[in-house]
């Protein structure tokens, strides 16, 4: 679907995904192979273009969270291996076989119920065994206490008919963290990796790729690069450990300011009443809100960056505009366009105000507010996920 409207809009630089897969690169090595994680639409990016950047720039996987993620990149041409990280039903494996994207596999009922599928479907199903090493997620428990029991059922996993068994890695918990305690936890948890692999390769169940390092290892750990590494937010230029690497934000989230109203001092503005003029106020009306993906939690705490410098939120956000100060910035006008995330102001600042992580504000954006991707300087495409 396409869209004339001018009102809110994300614009997305290609150019800085290149930027980015350059560093990232040169962190990890020329040896181990780069998986782009796409899932959640790119963590609102847009799947498709960040998916199709990523294979003209070399990348060799990509992964995602489910099979619908895994049909829109095949049907839209995407050729890549596929990961698929998420918690897949067996009866969707014939699905997985059709779309050449390989399964995570979590546990040996799992293994059985995939295989017993993949062979009525008269197919082999390409797959990664997953190992908990310590997330207490998905994943054979790789604790001391259960260590023994899971060398056995992986064995008898990777036997199974209609299985093609690729890879095996695991996911840390807190690899972006810097105290001392998460440092030696993330430790242990590679060493319960390592101790895996080298028990099942003593008996004779060996893997093609081997990958353990998220966007958080990827930064501090690029020793744990092995065969292949799995950058996902840190991809996009954003978090708290970007600046590190000298990464660059894709999404620049933008809206106008659709009106401009004088108030009186003692007026209050928006639901609830929790803003209150203090002064002859002159508002802006913003056409965003929180169904566009701007969190309420941010009322009365962000601000938007405009021509003239930054307004703050005031008031409560509601579902389809909000409302700034702009007493202060007389030429600021109806018209103008305003920056609410981007180079001038950091999501991941709001993050931080809004009480969460960088990813929720970019994956909030929502599907009516179309993205324009921008390559080498100049539009190349938007994308508007309303349906005609």
């Amino acid at each position: 679907m396409e869209s004339t409207l001018r009102r809110t809009w994300a614009e997305i630089d290609l150019d800085a995904l290149e930027h980015n897969y350059h560093a990232l690169r040169k962190q990890m090595g020329p040896k181990s192979r780069f998986l782009g994680v796409v899932k959640a639409d790119a963590y609102g990016h847009g799947a498709i273009e960040a998916s199709r950047t990523l294979a003209e720039l070399g990348a060799e996987y990509l992964a995602i969270s489910n099979i619908d993620e895994a049909r829109e990149l095949r049907h839209h041409g995407i050729t890549l291996p596929i990961l698929q990280l998420g918690l897949t039903p067996a009866d969707q494996t014939a699905e997985v076989i059709a779309n050449n994207v390989t399964q995570a596999v979590w546990n040996e009922k799992v293994a059985e119920a995939f295989s017993a599928e993949a062979v009525r479907a008269g197919g082999r199903m390409k797959a990664h065994i997953k190992l908990d090493t310590g997330m207490s997620r998905l994943g054979f428990q790789c604790d001391e206490d259960h260590f023994a029991a899971s060398v056995d059922a992986i064995c008898r996993a990777c036997a199974l008919p209609g299985l093609d068994v690729e890879g095996v890695f695991t996911h840390f918990a807190v690899s972006d963290e810097d105290a001392e305690e998460h440092r030696a936890y993330t430790m242990l948890q590679h060493d319960r990796f390592t101790a895996m692999i080298a028990a099942l390769a003593e008996r004779g169940v060996h893997f093609q790729i081997c990958h353990c390092a998220n966007s958080g290892a990827t930064v501090s750990y690029p020793q744990f690069a092995h065969d292949m590494f799995r950058p996902g937010i840190i991809m996009y230029g954003i978090g708290d450990q970007a600046d590190v690497l000298g990464l660059k934000p894709l999404m620049t989230l933008k809206t106008t300011v659709g009106t401009i109203k004088e108030y009186a001092p003692g007026t209050t503005i928006s639901y609830g009443r929790t803003f209150r003029a203090d002064r002859p106020s002159r508002v802006g009306v913003l056409p965003i809100g929180y169904a566009d993906g701007f969190h309420r939690a941010l009322s009365n705490k962000w601000r938007v960056w405009t021509p003239g410098g930054c307004a703050p939120i005031v008031g409560r956000i509601c579902m389809d505009m909000c409302m700034v100060n702009l007493t202060d910035l007389p030429e600021v006008q109806e018209g103008d366009e305003v920056e609410v995330y981007g180079p001038h102001n950091s999501v991941t600042e709001a993050a931080h105000l809004a009480g969460t992580i960088s990813y929720e504000l970019t994956c909030a954006v929502s599907k009516r507010v179309p993205r324009i991707y921008y390559r080498h300087g100049q539009e190349i495409g938007r994308e508007l996920l309303l349906r005609d």
